[in-house]
Parts: structure tokens; C-alpha cells; sequence
């Protein structure tokens, strides 16, 4: 009887250990996806010392005055009463768990190609740091963006819902980096500029745009040799996420700094080249708008 009790015991011992195993990878999966993102740098409030993920940073766009959101594991101000098909809806449809439609400045607009599985380990991890108590500052519009009809009609009409699709005509290390730039890094939500009704111009994919996050602007990284970057090699875009450098040997400033400090920094070799790689065979876009607002 003792023995069939001590064998019972170390089972269970054994199989709360592997459960406790299996939640530490996905929390460390999860947070290097997070930072494979830029380490979500928009929801820290770090020019007045804000604590982390709890929201409050200003983000100023064409159509008003956002602020970010709590998005700590807090139940009363922040995700913390999320499931995991509340998180899944928010990142890739833009709806919170209470069926409100979220602005596209919450980049759901390229978060939704993330895959499911590796959403949930974002989850995981968001889920495990410390839960901030900080209630949202309300957002200053210029009307009638912050209505709910013309938000309908910007998810009907201008947004189109999508997942990621790999091309089979290409290396595993360019989807890979392609996965990474288009999804989980969400590039194009800064480096590409918006129409008048604030959806992305496609036809100007990762050309630059004047009115990037909090009024920066964000500059042409297509492989254009005049405007854009197509005179870096694949080791100077892998060593500029690494370290901030550019080829010139100046330094990155702004918000790309941050992504930089908090989120590239971290990523692994191999998905550094895989970006460098997927970025260096983009269609070059000559913008010359950009240009003139660099040079001026």
C-alpha cells in the first residue's frame, strides 16, 4: 500500500513539474515575442516615469490625441479578466471583450497576421509581470473619429481582415523574416504613411511617412538607393536592430531607439538576418516627400 502511495506521488510530482516546465517555456516564449515587437514601448508612459504597461503615453496622430492603454495584468485597469479568446479577438479583430471597436492605432491592423499559437504565448507572458493598478486617460479626438458608426464603417470598408501567408518561392529564413517585419514587429504601421481616412497606403508599403507614432516621422527603409536604404547591406540592417547604428556610424534617435533598447536588441542572429534578408528584396520605393522633410 505504501509503495502504490509513494509511486501515486511521484507521478503527480512528476506531472506538476512538467506542467510548470511547460508554463515557463511558453511565458520565456512569450516574451521574446514581445520583444521581437518593439517591446510594446507605446503602452510605458516613460517620459513622466510611468510604470510598465500600464498605459498613459501620448500618442499624437492626424485624427487627434491618443493615450495608450493599461494593458498590465491588472483586473480592474487593465487585461487581467481577459481569456485567452478575449486577447486572440482584440489582436486580431480589434475588439474588446465587451464588443467595442479599438482606433487602428492599436496596430491590430498587423497583429492580426500573428499565429494563434504564438498570441497565446504573448498572453502568457503579459500575463505573469506585475499588475498595475492605473485607470485609462480618455482619448482627445477630432470628431467624428470617436464615434461608433464611422469605426464601423472603417472596419467594413477600409480595413480588410487577413492572415499571414508564407510564399512557397522563397527561403524559410525570408517568411521568417517576413513574418517578423509584417506581423510581429508591425513595421508598416509606422514606415508606411496613411490615406485621409487613416488606412495604410499599400502602394507605398515601408516607403516612409511624414505623420508617423507621436508626430515623428518615420523614414523610407524600402531599398530605394536615393530615399530609402538601398545602399545598406544585409549585415548593416542586421547590426543596426542590434545595436542603433546606422552605416555612417551616427546613431538612431526617437521612438526607434526605444524599440531598439527594449524589444530588437534581444532577437537572436538568425531572426536578424532573416529580417535584413525580407527587407533587402523589397520593391524599392522612391519618396522623395520624405526626402525634403529629411533634408529640411
Amino acid at each position: 500500500m505504501l509503495f502504490k502511495f509513494l509511486c501515486l506521488f511521484t507521478f503527480l510530482i512528476i506531472c506538476f513539474s512538467l506542467i510548470i516546465s511547460a508554463d515557463e517555456e511558453q511565458i520565456k516564449k512569450g516574451e521574446y515575442i514581445f520583444k521581437a515587437s518593439g517591446g510594446c514601448s507605446c503602452h510605458t508612459n516613460k517620459i513622466n516615469q510611468g510604470e510598465f504597461l500600464a498605459g498613459g503615453r501620448s500618442i499624437k496622430t492626424p485624427f487627434g490625441k491618443f493615450f495608450s492603454t493599461n494593458i498590465s495584468p491588472d483586473i480592474e485597469t487593465g487585461i487581467g479578466n481577459w481569456s485567452n479568446e478575449d486577447f486572440i479577438r482584440a489582436m486580431k479583430l480589434g475588439v474588446s471583450p465587451t464588443g467595442k471597436y479599438y482606433f487602428p492605432v492599436f496596430p491590430y491592423t498587423s497583429f492580426q497576421l500573428i499565429k494563434q499559437k504564438d498570441l497565446l504565448a504573448l498572453k502568457a507572458y503579459i500575463f505573469s509581470i506585475s499588475p498595475i493598478n492605473q485607470v485609462n486617460t480618455p482619448n482627445k479626438l477630432s470628431l467624428p473619429i470617436g464615434r461608433k458608426i464611422p469605426m464601423m464603417f472603417w472596419k467594413k470598408f477600409v480595413w480588410t481582415a487577413k492572415q499571414f501567408q508564407e510564399n512557397p518561392l522563397r527561403t524559410k529564413t525570408w517568411n521568417r523574416g517576413a513574418y517578423l517585419v509584417q506581423a510581429i514587429a508591425h513595421c508598416s504601421e509606422c514606415h508606411t504613411p496613411r490615406n485621409f481616412l487613416g488606412g495604410l497606403n499599400y502602394k507605398m508599403l515601408l516607403a516612409g511617412s511624414i505623420e508617423g507614432p507621436e508626430g515623428e516621422l518615420a523614414p523610407n527603409i524600402t531599398p530605394d538607393l536615393k530615399t530609402g536604404i538601398g545602399s545598406w547591406s544585409k549585415v548593416d540592417i542586421s547590426y543596426f536592430l542590434k545595436t542603433g547604428i546606422k552605416p555612417d556610424g551616427d546613431y538612431t534617435e526617437g521612438l526607434m531607439s526605444e524599440l531598439i533598447d527594449l524589444g530588437y536588441q534581444y532577437l537572436v542572429d538568425t531572426d536578424l538576418k532573416a529580417i535584413a534578408e525580407y527587407i533587402s528584396t523589397l520593391p524599392p520605393i522612391e519618396n522623395n516627400f520624405i526626402n525634403r522633410n529629411i533634408n529640411h
